[in-house]
């Protein structure tokens, strides 16, 4: 029985690790993906596995490549920095001589996300502000959107993904501003998470106004932190059978943990207490080649990657390794974001192998 429509995850989501080799002088560093598939990136996460520093994310929607934003800071976009990406390429990326990015000699991993549609987007009757850029795809799930807010509650902002997503992670992007989320993934339409913050998830209208995403459009309250005239950007998801998952899992504080099932071989794996404060977690195959996953970085740190036994990831899902609170606390609640390796089975009805 097939299981999934996207055999090759690799055509929408790649690992790449490298070692930098400028840092504050001059040059570039040009790095093509040794997946089996060519891949344009839209959205190209950078962090660095061997020192401290903030996370970087470049994204294909803003006016050019070396804009980024810090999803380990509340920072606005930033925009004068020449020296970071500088082009996303037909199978990979180009980076400037940026210390934070390309420091001779660190060690870095970078995880890209391609999208790809940046016209037609679909809205209706409901919708209050088509967004001026965007880039979605709707086989892989992913949508990334840059609107003008109108600080008006209950504003619709259209999506493009076709279907509703299960998160919907709203950044300020001309002042500073936290990383707000929405979605099923959290207990209510009038809760909200912060990527990048330890807390919980609270309640409050003044972010989502107490609406949830349809197939359509996402709904934002009046605040400017998600609401803003001076710029937005969304990012939605939508899980996609065999490719992603975005759910929620119980955990049971024993390293025979809880197993949570994705329906693929992971490759990116992302988990935060939502009951209560713990670190984002973040593991890949890439960096870690054989279970169990053992070298985190954590979203709301600048810190460099560590070794802490944490999951396992198998053909069909991940399992907890870890009793600590932060991933599997006894009947906490966790969300978890999860990208494919490869689907359990495939369009022609075979199955992928364990790592």
């Amino acid at each position: 029985m097939a299981y999934s429509t996207i055999d090759n995850p690799e055509l929408y989501f790649q690992i790449e690790l490298y070692t930098g080799e400028h840092g504050s002088g001059t040059g570039t560093s040009t790095h093509t993906f040794d997946g089996s598939e060519n891949m344009q990136p839209d959205m190209v996460w950078i962090k660095t596995r061997s020192h401290t520093s903030n996370h970087q994310m470049h994204i294909s929607t803003t006016a050019q490549p070396y804009h980024f934003l810090e999803p380990s800071t509340e920072d606005a976009l930033a925009t004068t920095n020449t020296t970071a990406l500088t082009s996303f390429n037909s199978d990979g990326f180009t980076i400037g001589s940026d210390g934070v990015i390309n420091e001779n000699t660190y060690t870095y991993v970078a995880w890209c996300w391609k999208a790809g549609t940046t016209s037609g987007i679909t809205t209706n009757g409901s919708t209050t502000i088509t967004p001026s850029a965007y880039s979605f795809n709707q086989t892989s799930g992913i949508s990334i959107a840059k609107f003008t807010g109108n600080g008006t509650a209950g504003a619709k902002i259209a999506h493009g993904l076709g279907a509703t997503p299960e998160m919907v992670i709203v950044k300020r992007t001309g002042s500073s501003g936290k990383w707000d989320i929405v979605g099923s993934i959290l207990s209510g339409a009038s809760y909200y998470l912060r990527l990048g913050y330890t807390a919980a998830e609270a309640t409050g209208t003044w972010a989502f106004n107490d609406t949830l995403p349809d197939s359509v459009n996402f709904t934002v309250g009046d605040n400017a932190e998600t609401n803003s005239s001076d710029g937005n950007v969304a990012f939605s998801f939508k899980s996609i059978k065999g490719y992603s998952s975005f759910g929620t899992y119980k955990g049971n504080a024993s390293t025979d943990g809880t197993f949570v099932h994705t329906g693929f071989r992971c490759a990116w794996v992302l988990t935060k207490k939502r009951n209560g404060t713990g670190n984002w977690i973040l593991g890949d195959s890439k960096r870690n080649p054989g279970n169990p996953i053992g070298k985190q970085l954590e979203v709301n740190t600048t810190g460099a990657e560590y070794d802490s036994t944490r999951l396992d990831l198998l053909s069909n899902g991940f399992k907890c390794r870890a009793s600590g609170s932060d991933a599997n606390g006894s009947g906490d609640t966790y969300v978890y974001m999860a990208f494919a390796e490869a689907p359990f089975v495939n369009s022609n009805g075979v199955p992928c192998n364990a790592r």
